[in-house]
């Protein structure tokens, strides 16, 4: 029998298929590809689907129940119906007779660890929809003109990518002079007339759209004494879009950096097509050995967002390409960079810091080999978070149980576990913090009566057997059933590399990471468009969700519903009863057992079992339904 097929699941690709916009984004992105103009962007940006997906995409973030300078969150549009929402988003953005007017940005500043704030703007939640309208249509355009050297704050690309790709730069290509750049305060200082030119250039020609931006960009800042600042320049850090903008704002320097080696003319053009595995790739090592001969820079780029790194062969590189690259960002982007973090570094003699790890390549047989561990600075940082916390659990605060402080504990450890396990050194780093946190949990839990840190005393879950099952760090605090996750038992993993061949936007790069809906689509499009007034925007999605989560069957008779029609979404706690339009509160029912769900007689009840050919299975599924909904059980 053929082994059946593991179901993969991404939640963006996920929910465009919900809202039938994967197609849409597909298109532009091959269009773009293409190099063709987009004229008329709004039109989609404003579509029935792309807001309902918009909604649906944020309201999943945590940080949509943070509030802006109107006090209002997420649950302010989820409690609205869907044409109510698509009106309102469609009047903000093109009814007013001034066109979009943001409302004021509310400005929060958030303590760094070196002593100082970073500034973070909360649009208004009406902004932020708005954003995510904006940013769904604009993302496959921009993504098919980015550069491959860029992997922060898109689709796909994550700091496992970008560790991998620097591993591969100091180990195998043996690039050991690291040019280390920093932008002043880049948020803050993003030209807004050349971030519209970049726009412009990628091929978005919607002048109307183009307007919008604009005015996203230059939304007054509601500042913490209350007074108002209109911005001249920047993006506010804590919009939906703006890690999108600022990926656009260094395109241009990702392409012109690759241009000087990787994407030169002469390696181009003496590049030829090969399969390496089941990949094909354009090969341009005869190009660059041609190269080698001449005078040209040997240089590679790696960004993560703002933060990039600059890879030379040599010392002398090193130095013009610094020289020539601070003065392009300069001159191109009207950007400054500080020349007191901007450095040149010999990995062979001192650690480079990036993306919160600390890197040099030691000799070894011969070789030189990628050395990592977590950077100074975060290792200070991580050790005191831990040790505070290991404080709490031995003496939970106020209105807090010691569960609940393990459980925040073991939530820091798999935070600092999963994030740090790219570097090498890990282990020698993790035994120091668990070094540090025994001491302390044994001194603070030490009584007259004996210790209550134990070595046994509580279950465990198969995910955390299967972490942490083998480690004989494990301990209990006396009474909880929960253990306390022994950040020392952690093993390096080997990052990853970008798959070439994985794409949000094509249907061959989907199928690697994404296994389509095998639903049928004439009842998901059914059940899409029907937005009835008289129930919530929460509730049209949560349909949609629970028509996927039972395969698009119904939950008592486990019958394929052919029709949107018979689809009835019921609510296990009935709103008479303080139940709400949730995910967790509804079930997809066919409508033909509806009658079945209200206060009959027992003998009208029974008589219409009868009739439907309810079996004695289906029959405990609706008892149970209707003990929820406080009604007698049918005998």
């Amino acid at each position: 029998m053929p082994k059946k097929s593991k179901t993969l699941c991404v939640d963006d690709l996920r929910h465009a298929e919900y809202y039938g916009m994967q197609e849409i984004f597909d298109e532009l992105y091959q269009k773009s590809q293409n190099g063709e103009v987009f004229n008329n962007l709004l039109d989609l940006i404003l579509s029935k689907d792309n807001i309902l997906l918009a909604y649906r995409n944020i309201k999943a973030n945590k940080g949509s129940y943070t509030a802006g300078t109107d006090n209002k969150n997420i649950t302010d549009i989820g409690g609205r119906t869907p044409d109510e929402v698509i009106q309102k988003v469609r009047f903000i953005v093109t009814g007013s007779e001034h066109g979009y007017r943001p409302k004021p940005v509310r400005r929060k500043d958030i303590p760094k660890p070196n002593g100082k704030t970073r500034p973070l703007g909360i649009p208004c939640i009406w902004d932020r929809l708005i954003q995510q309208c904006i940013k769904q249509i604009l993302e496959p355009i921009c993504e098919a003109k980015f550069s491959n050297n860029s992997y922060g704050f898109r689709p796909n690309r994550s700091v496992e990518h970008a560790m991998n790709r620097t591993y591969t730069m100091l180990q195998m290509m043996n690039l050991h002079y690291v040019i280390e750049f920093d932008i002043k305060g880049f948020f803050d200082n993003v030209n807004h007339s050349k971030l519209i030119r970049q726009i412009w250039a990628l091929g978005i020609h919607d002048k109307s759209l183009i307007y919008i931006i604009k005015r996203i960009l230059t939304a007054p800042i509601r500042m913490p004494d209350n007074s108002t600042v209109i911005p001249d320049k920047g993006t506010p850090q804590g919009g939906i879009i703006s890690p999108l903008l600022a990926n656009i704002v260094l395109n241009e320097l990702d392409w012109w950096v690759s241009s000087q080696w990787e994407e030169n003319p002469i390696a181009v053009s003496r590049g030829r097509e090969r399969i390496i595995g089941k990949t094909k790739v354009f090969d341009k090592s005869h190009g660059y050995r041609l190269m080698k001969n001449t005078d040209m820079k040997e240089m590679h780029i790696i960004r993560y967002a703002d933060d990039f790194r600059i890879f030379c062969r040599t010392k002398e590189d090193a130095v013009r390409t610094k020289e020539a690259v601070a003065k392009w960002i300069e001159d191109r982007l009207r950007l400054e960079v500080s020349p007191e973090k901007t450095r040149i570094v010999n990995t062979r003699k001192r650690w480079s810091e990036f993306l919160g790890f600390k890197i040099r390549v030691r000799l070894k047989h011969h070789k030189y080999v990628v050395q990592s561990a977590i950077c100074d600075k975060k290792v200070e940082i991580e050790r005191e978070k831990l040790v505070e916390q290991a404080k709490n659990i031995a003496k939970p605060r106020e209105k807090r149980s010691c569960l609940a402080e393990i459980q925040l504990f073991n939530s820091m450890v798999l935070g600092i576990q999963n994030y740090y396990q790219l570097a090498t050194c890990i282990s020698l780093d993790c035994r120091d913090f668990h070094r540090r946190i025994m001491t302390v949990l044994t001194n603070r839990l030490n009584t007259e009566t004996g210790c209550m840190l134990l070595r046994e005393g509580g279950t465990a879950t198969e995910a955390e057997k299967e972490r942490f099952g083998n480690s004989k760090m494990i301990r209990y605090v006396a009474g909880i059933d929960q253990m306390i996750y022994p950040i020392a038992y952690i093993k390096n993993k080997i990052p990853m590399a970008k798959r070439s061949a994985v794409c949000s936007y094509t249907a061959d790069g989907r199928a690697i990471i994404h296994s389509n809906l095998q639903l049928n689509p004439f009842v998901l499009k059914g059940l899409r468009e029907d937005t009835s007034n008289r129930h919530s925007t929460e509730y049209h999605d949560c349909k949609l969700s629970l028509f996927s989560a039972q395969k698009g069957k119904c939950a008592i008779s486990g019958d394929e519903f052919t029709n949107a029609t018979d689809i009835v979404a019921w609510l296990k706690t009935p709103k008479y009863m303080g139940g709400f339009e949730r995910y967790k509160n509804m079930t997809l029912i066919h409508k033909r057992y509806l009658i079945l769900l209200e206060k009959l007689p027992q003998a009208e009840l029974k008589a219409y079992l009868k009739s439907l050919n309810v079996t004695k299975k289906m029959l405990g599924k609706i008892n149970s339904l209707r003990e929820r909904a406080g009604l007698l059980a049918i005998i």
